[in-house]
């Protein structure tokens, strides 16, 4: 019997592309480390719930469960409704140690993804330098998170990319199609739309329609199930294992 297990919570939605998307990144995950459990729960619209895959867990015998959400950035989900999900369920629960793992951004895999899903698209390595890059994730109202987008696109730019411009789908600015028309502006010869979303759905396909608007060169797609998403998963795992401190316990 296993008595630890990896249980990857994920926002949930009525999009039924979503959690197909999910439950196919979590099979690469067991393909990767067959010897650990990985099951899968959600905040809401889909099932299982994040309660009832715990309750799930704790009647098979397992004891310790690293909750490792499937976000990519540090916002309101990963500060406060998945810690209020686990603690409630860990006052259910008190044979359970549930400890919360980081989130998976960010992460050099992550930019490996990204371009892996750029290539896919039809670039090149060789186009990096007259290539410049739209950021394009969901958006928040959390400020850290936005910082983080920044953050990120500066760091990508410094890979080869040509120039490297964050925008959003929603909370914040500027959207994808005004990222498109300044790089236009500033001169770049060819532009593409990099996704930095995990699963298909309503912001998703927004960020597509402003690319397409925008007039993209190029437009890759949502991060998925690709192999360096796998890879970052057991990553945060394993860290959340080895930190007994940083990784929040939720036990009676």
């Amino acid at each position: 019997m296993r008595h630890s297990a990896l249980l990857v919570i994920a926002h949930g939605s009525r999009d039924p592309r979503h959690a197909a998307t999910v439950r196919a990144l979590v099979r690469r995950v067991r393909s990767l480390r067959p010897g650990l459990r990985v099951e899968t729960g959600f905040l809401d619209f889909n099932t299982p719930s994040v309660p009832r895959a715990l309750e799930s867990l704790a009647a098979d015998g397992v004891r310790d469960v690293v909750a490792l959400p499937l976000l990519l950035t540090r916002a309101f989900h990963a500060k406060a409704d998945i810690p209020a999900v686990l603690h409630e369920a860990g006052a259910r629960l008190p044979r359970l140690r549930i400890r919360q793992a980081g989130v998976l951004g960010p992460s050099p895999l992550l930019l490996d993804a990204l371009e892996r899903r750029l290539y896919e698209a039809g670039l090149t390595p060789a186009d990096k330098s007259s290539t410049g890059v739209v950021l394009a994730s969901a958006g928040s109202s959390d400020p850290e998170a936005i910082a983080v987008i920044a953050d990120i696109a500066r760091e990508w730019r410094h890979t080869g990319w040509c120039a490297v411009r964050p925008a959003f789908a929603s909370a914040s600015l500027p959207r994808t199609g005004d990222a498109i028309r300044e790089l236009r502006a500033a001169g770049v010869e060819r532009i593409a739309v990099a996704p930095y979303v995990i699963a298909p759905g309503f912001l998703p396909d927004r960020i597509a329609a402003d690319a397409r608007e925008g007039g993209a060169d190029f437009r890759a797609e949502p991060l998925s199930d690709c192999p360096e998403m796998a890879r970052l998963m057991l990553h945060r795992h394993d860290a959340a294992v080895r930190a007994p401190l940083p990784a929040p316990t939720y036990a009676a």
